[in-house]
């Protein structure tokens, strides 16, 4: 009987450990921003050296980078969001695995890559206002 409840109880932290899996594995180090701006044409920038002719606009950021999205267009004014970092849904989940299953190193690296991060907002939505609105 003892090892019937043994062999269970190793199954069961098998299944889970599969099941589970840590952040960097599940989610992994980068995220994809998608950027809207109106209107057509508008140019988009970041405070990371990434940009985009036009929108809508998909950046692959790393999970840990927060910066700023800069639109800006002839006869508009210009605007800048801030895109801030903050612990996810997903992200805690993975962390809650790694302690279960006793993956300290696990929960170490998903807090050190930003695996447990997502970006705000995601999507950034931009509407430029007209200089002279006549």
């Amino acid at each position: 009987m003892k090892s019937v409840f043994i062999r269970s109880a190793l199954m069961t932290g098998m299944i889970a450990s599969l099941v589970t899996g840590c952040a960097s594995v599940t989610r992994g180090t980068t995220e994809t921003v998608h950027i809207y701006a109106s209107p057509e044409g508008a140019q988009i920038a970041t405070s990371i050296g990434m940009s985009c002719n036009t929108s809508p606009c998909s950046l692959e950021v790393n999970r840990k980078q927060e910066f700023s999205v800069i639109v800006s267009k002839e006869g508009y004014h210009t605007q800048t969001v801030m895109v801030t970092t903050a612990l996810a849904p997903g992200g805690a989940a993975g962390i809650a695995g790694n302690i279960l299953v006793g993956g300290v190193i696990g929960a170490g690296v998903d807090v050190a890559t930003g695996a447990t991060l997502d970006h705000s907002p995601n999507p950034v939505l931009v509407e430029l206002v007209p200089k002279d609105p006549k």
